[in-house]
């Protein structure tokens, strides 16, 4: 069982959002709070919401900029100390069909949701390494695990990021190494960032995420999936005939068409 009192935790898009959720309550557990977001206003706006709570920090980060991601790794470790918990969290979706996207659509998505884990961790893991201790969570999507219109770059972001995750806790376990590493695989959640889906399936409380997620952490475990029947989604794939599965997934449950009026957040 993890614990996070005095432990130093950075979670990239922690000014807002279930980033920002999640900060609350590893703060209300003692924590050391270390954000890292795109948006300085949200920043400013956290900063004064969560001081009071604990000791908080923040730097201004686009985490697709490798060169800044490694910059700030840096300034955090020589200003913080070591850093116990990394929280992949930011990511970004473009709901288009895959022939609508442009280029930089591509780019930015897989930047920021697949490559911006891999060069956080990459800036973070040496010292994990040295110490031999230390946390990794990825917040993928069910994305990863299931095809869906309107989603394609989004979903091999994700597909490419659980990928990874879960080698990397192959990894850390083959090289006896006591990181753990978490890798997160929620339905659409209620934060704006999804506005516009419409699903029969309840999109998942900001709040309700935000806590599995941290508990996810504290109790070490390999998978987080909300709801639990997200679990059983590679199951099914490789039971069911690829026609039954479309059917019962696209035409009972009408997940292929959630993405159909998809706004996403205003900016």
């Amino acid at each position: 069982m993890f614990n996070f009192h005095h432990k130093n935790v950075v979670i990239t898009g922690g000014a807002s959002g279930i980033g920002k959720l999640m900060g609350e309550i590893v703060l209300k557990k003692g924590a050391n709070l270390i954000i890292w977001d795109i948006n300085q206003q949200h920043i400013d706006e956290t900063l004064q919401v969560l001081s009071p709570l604990g000791k908080v920090s923040a730097y201004l980060v686009d985490v697709s900029d490798t060169l800044k991601v490694n910059e700030t790794a840096q300034q955090v470790l020589l200003a913080e100390g070591f850093v116990d918990v990394v929280i992949n969290n930011a990511g970004i979706i473009i709901g288009k069909f895959f022939h609508e996207h442009s280029e930089d659509d591509v780019k930015r998505t897989m930047a920021i949701n697949t490559m911006a884990p891999m060069y956080i961790t990459a800036a973070f893991l040496p010292t994990m390494l040295n110490e031999n201790k230390g946390n990794i969570c990825n917040i993928a999507s069910s994305a990863g695990l299931i095809s869906n219109p309107k989603m394609a770059v989004y979903a091999a972001s994700k597909w490419a990021l659980i990928g990874w995750s879960d080698s990397l806790r192959l990894e850390m376990k083959q090289l006896k190494k006591q990181i753990g590493v978490t890798t997160v695989t929620p339905y659409y959640i209620d934060t704006g960032m999804f506005d516009g889906v419409q699903s029969i399936i309840p999109l998942l409380k900001p709040e309700k995420a935000a806590q599995q997620i941290i508990r996810g952490i504290e109790k070490q475990k390999v998978y987080v999936s909300m709801p639990w029947s997200v679990g059983f989604v590679r199951f099914f794939q490789g039971v069911l005939p690829i026609w039954f599965f479309d059917w019962f997934v696209g035409r009972v449950f009408k997940i292929y068409h959630t993405m159909d009026h998809f706004e996403g957040r205003k900016l």
